[in-house]
């Protein structure tokens, strides 16, 4: 694989906490992926919000601004983790579907290629642009066009089971799965529009827990522990 889009969740990059971000988990990733921009590799970042809002979950705000609320809070979540990511030494820019002031640039497939081309780290924030998407649908939409070999999906669990590993002891781990299965099954990997999107695209994923120990590079350079999704 050359060229991969990471998907990070809010809630792992929180840490035990729950919410807001976890420094240290931060910067461990960010020192992850400075090591696969100098092996030559080009990544991008999408970061969910769950660490600062569940809006889906309250029943005393208009969905459509719940949403607004949730893809404001995927632009701090990158503008926060871009700042790490340059600590460490790389050069990042961040991509929003509509203007958002001199804080991000609009979105377009062509400045990406320029970044690539420049070993910059590009982060898609603000979702689509559109309530009723998730961040999910965002992850496979922004890697179908910006052409990436593989989605690395690094949860706060570490892989697909059958069932909730949080409240079922039980719950059995596939090692690889194909995306009609989880779309049939209604697994949760990434929600049925992103799901759906993944297979008629044909863009395959690989999902793991982002708080393992050198998770991301491992999964990259074939040390792999997660869930293989295939298409």
């Amino acid at each position: 694989m050359k060229r991969i889009l990471l998907k990070l969740s809010g809630e792992a990059l929180a840490g035990e906490k729950k919410t807001g971000f976890d420094e240290a988990t931060v910067i461990g990733v960010a020192r992850q992926v400075k090591q696969l921009v100098d092996d030559g590799m080009e990544v991008s970042v999408v970061i969910g919000g769950g660490n600062f809002w569940r809006g889906r979950s309250s029943n005393t705000i208009d969905r459509t601004k719940a949403d607004q609320i949730g893809m404001l809070a995927t632009v701090m979540n990158c503008i926060y983790v871009s700042e790490i990511f340059r600590y460490v030494g790389m050069k990042t820019q961040i991509l929003t579907p509509f203007e958002c002031g001199a804080m991000t640039k609009l979105f377009s497939k062509d400045r990406v290629m320029k970044y690539f081309d420049h070993g910059i780290v590009s982060f898609f924030a603000g979702g689509t642009g559109h309530p009723y998407f998730s961040t999910d649908t965002t992850t496979v939409l922004r890697a179908i066009e910006i052409e990436a070999d593989v989605i690395l999906l690094a949860k706060a669990v570490d892989g697909v089971y059958d069932s909730d590993p949080k409240t079922n002891p039980n719950a059995k781990k596939y090692d690889e799965v194909s995306i009609q299965e989880v779309i049939d099954k209604k697994l949760q990997v990434v929600d049925m529009t992103a799901s759906i999107m993944c297979m008629e695209n044909k863009m395959p994923m690989l999902v793991f827990g982002l708080n393992e120990e050198n998770s991301i590079v491992n999964t990259v350079k074939g040390k792999f522990t997660g869930t293989r999704v295939t298409v």
